[in-house]
């Protein structure tokens, strides 16, 4: 995981470097990359074009919805982890206690987290992540920043991504390098199928995609920092969200 990290890293900036052209009308405070995000925006679209959208629409058609949904619940229970140390290094001990039954209630009687039994028990998933552990410490979230591969992102989570993966290397240490690779490609072939409506509404009707998936993504982050209630702004900064935000930028 590491690894793969530092080559988006790297690539990053790569693009960086060749995609810093000035772009026409003033600046957006919130984007101040904007010229490098709109590049690096469009290599991960023509990397979704041909070679994610086409898999993940294979896997959907091969794939029985009780194995696709037992792959998202599987994925879903390691999620729960790094959501179990985030409620922690939050403070949040009522969420820790409930996370903390739900990994065991799913990873016994739900089978490894093949089946979301602990939902059903009445203790339905959260998520929490280092980005948003530092956001909730009092770190600005910093300029938004679209990273290759992994897509939007800023300053502060792309540190608490690093973070979070660094984590979870834990799961991949006694594997071999490809078992390993294709756990992971899994996971992202899982995730991509499950948002193939939600982006392909997005791509047909937003006149700008990239800044319509900006603008829900900082929206939703800054919600999910301050758990659903951010500080008041000017009217003229508020984001009205769009019935489909939550899938889109999940």
């Amino acid at each position: 995981m590491n690894t793969l990290i530092k080559y988006s890293l790297i690539i990053s900036l790569m693009i960086f470097n060749v995609g810093c052209t000035t772009l026409e009308g003033p600046e957006n405070p919130d984007d101040p990359f904007e010229s490098f995000n709109r590049s690096m925006y469009s290599f991960n679209e023509k990397l979704d074009e041909y070679v994610m959208k086409p898999v993940a629409e294979g896997y959907q058609a091969i794939t029985p919805d009780a194995v696709d949904t037992g792959v998202t619940n599987f994925f879903g229970n390691l999620g729960d982890v790094l959501t179990l140390i985030n409620d922690l290094l939050q403070l949040k001990i009522d969420d820790a206690i409930a996370t903390s039954a739900r990994i065991a209630f799913n990873s016994t009687i739900g089978l490894f987290g093949i089946m979301d039994v602990a939902t059903d028990f009445g203790l339905p998933k959260h998520e929490e992540d280092f980005g948003q552990t530092l956001g909730a410490w009092g770190v600005e979230s910093g300029p938004y920043l679209v990273l290759p591969f992994f897509g939007p992102s800023n300053i502060r989570d792309t540190a608490g991504f690093v973070a979070d993966n660094t984590e979870l290397d834990y799961i991949y240490d006694d594997m071999s390098q490809s078992d390993a690779y294709s756990l992971l490609a899994l996971k992202y072939i899982d995730k991509r199928a499950d948002l193939l409506k939600a982006k392909d509404i997005v791509d047909e009707t937003a006149p700008d995609p990239y800044a319509f998936i900006r603008d829900a993504w900082m929206q939703r982050r800054k919600n999910k920092v301050y758990d659903g209630n951010p500080p008041e702004e000017d009217e003229d900064d508020l984001f009205e969200e769009d019935l489909f935000t939550d899938d889109i930028v999940r």
